[in-house]
């Protein structure tokens, strides 16, 4: 069966269910997605909807771990259900007691075996850097304003060409990754440009710790043309962890979307659900 004629089967009396939710959330008040001890994380949140609602603690599956001030335009996650309340209600229900910075776009039922994180083949981030020199009060929340320098996002574009494919990338790692090891499968890498803003957009199997802000610091100087494109490959290539010091600002990174190979959810609703700024196609 597959997953769309599961989502939309009848559920029989005492029946647990696994409801697949998509997830956006603006960042900037919370310390990432995971619970933690002190501060708002966005899963605690949505944990704590979904327990007003069934009257106990739930735990909740993400796809995927955002840093602090890290926003995230098609989140996936997952939780069991034990009830008479349909799948498909569940978008509807939780949004009405979330705050106003998270979102749920739609949920749906999923098969039991089928996991947010585990079941993911790919995690897809956009990180944005506005390059005019005037502030501007409504990209500032999403973007790093970098205007010190011209910015040649042909340059980044290059760099980023070589990271395509399988590589150890401890260069690009944070100390506290839970990974044991540091392989990471490139599938796609671009920088593009729409008039003062600049796009980077990675997509792997899954990402180190701090990785994309790291990579970020790194391809800027490549694109003021402070350090060249061999010396940029040369540091990833040989692990030099300690010459990458700089992580960019968290504001500017996005987790755009997550693949599987069978997802309930129509295009529409976790494709392309980040708007950009700027002006023209890539």
């Amino acid at each position: 069966m597959s997953q769309q004629e599961l989502a939309n089967s009848n559920i029989g009396e005492g029946t647990s269910e696994r409801i697949a939710l998509v997830i956006q959330y603006i960042g900037t008040n919370y310390h990432g997605w995971q619970r933690q001890p002190q501060g708002a994380t966005v899963q605690e949140e949505i944990e704590k909807a979904i327990a007003m609602v069934v009257g106990k603690p739930v735990t909740l599956h993400g796809a995927g771990r955002t840093d602090a001030g890290v926003h995230a335009a098609a989140q996936v996650a997952h939780f069991e259900y034990l009830g008479p309340i349909p799948a498909t209600r569940w978008a509807k229900i939780l949004n009405s007691r979330l705050p106003k910075d998270i979102l749920i776009r739609a949920s749906a039922r999923v098969n039991s075996n089928w996991h947010a994180r585990f079941s993911a083949i790919w995690r897809r981030y956009r990180y944005t850097i506005y390059t005019e020199k005037r502030p501007n009060v409504f990209v500032e929340p999403f973007s790093w304003h970098y205007y010190y320098a011209p910015l040649e996002e042909y340059e980044i574009d290059e760099a980023l060409k070589l990271l395509v494919g399988k590589h150890e990338l401890a260069a690009f790692q944070r100390a506290g990754c839970y990974r044991n090891h540091s392989w990471v499968d490139i599938q796609e890498a671009k920088c593009y440009r729409k008039g003062p803003f600049v796009y980077i957009e990675i997509q792997a199997n899954g990402f180190l710790y701090g990785m994309v802000r790291l990579m970020v610091g790194m391809l800027v100087e490549v694109g003021i043309k402070k350090r060249s494109l061999s010396n940029f490959t040369e540091i990833w290539v040989n692990k030099r962890r300690d010459i990458v010091k700089y992580s960019a600002p968290a504001r500017g990174l996005c987790l755009l979307r997550v693949g599987y190979p069978e997802f309930p959810f129509p295009k529409t609703v976790w494709f392309e659900t980040q708007p950009t700024f700027g002006f023209g196609a890539h």
